[in-house]
Order: structure tokens, then C-alpha cells, then sequence
């Protein structure tokens, strides 16, 4: 009976990582070659604290709990990256992007925990 316990939450877990239908996925090291982009809006879904703390300059901070408000100053017919510590909200925000409409999103994979920059 335990195993099917432990079954059920590892599959609720990789479900919940696996990125949104729509949603592109990019490693860090592939965020570098794309960092000098002009046509890209670059989002870092953190908190505000934790931008402070450490970000890449090209990322604007939106936080999660504030992307649905704040998703009328970007430009759907661009592409969105988006960035947060470990790549758990950013796939969530990536989600919320495709959901209202946004054509081209991508989440970083491994978030900030993954950037060497």
C-alpha cells in the first residue's frame, strides 16, 4: 500500500514540473547565447527581495503573485522568457502567459540555481 503512495506523489510531482502544452524550455547555458536578444521580454518571477539579491540584469521583475495584473504592459506577439529560483514558478507563469493568449513563451530551466553568469 505504501508504494502506491509514494507512486502517486512522484507522479503529482513530475506532472507538476512538466512544462505547459505551448511552452518552450531552455537551459541556462542556451539563456547566454540568447541574453543580447532585442525582440525577447526577459521576466524574472521572484520575489522582489529576491531579485535584490541576485538577477540578470536583462530580466525585469514581474513576481508570480503579481503576472496576472502586470501581464497588460507586455507585448503578446513577442517572445516571453521567464526565469525564477529553481524553475518551479517560472513554468508556472509560463502557463499563465499561454493561457491569456501569449504566442511564444519559454521558461528557463534550473532557474537562477542553474545561471553561472
Amino acid at each position: 500500500m505504501g508504494w502506491i503512495v509514494i507512486a502517486l506523489i512522484v507522479g503529482l510531482v513530475v506532472w507538476r514540473m512538466k512544462p505547459a502544452k505551448g511552452v518552450h524550455s531552455i537551459t541556462t547555458e542556451q539563456l547566454k547565447a540568447r541574453i543580447k536578444e532585442q525582440n525577447v521580454q526577459f521576466i524574472d518571477v521572484r520575489s522582489p527581495s529576491e531579485y535584490k539579491g541576485r538577477h540578470i540584469k536583462e530580466f525585469k521583475n514581474i513576481p508570480l503573485n503579481v503576472l496576472s495584473n502586470k501581464m497588460g504592459t507586455l507585448k503578446k506577439d513577442q517572445e516571453v522568457i521567464v526565469i525564477c529560483q529553481s524553475g518551479m514558478r517560472s513554468s508556472n507563469a509560463a502557463g499563465q502567459l499561454k493561457k491569456a493568449g501569449f504566442l511564444n513563451v519559454t521558461n528557463v530551466r534550473g532557474g537562477m540555481n542553474a545561471w553561472q553568469g
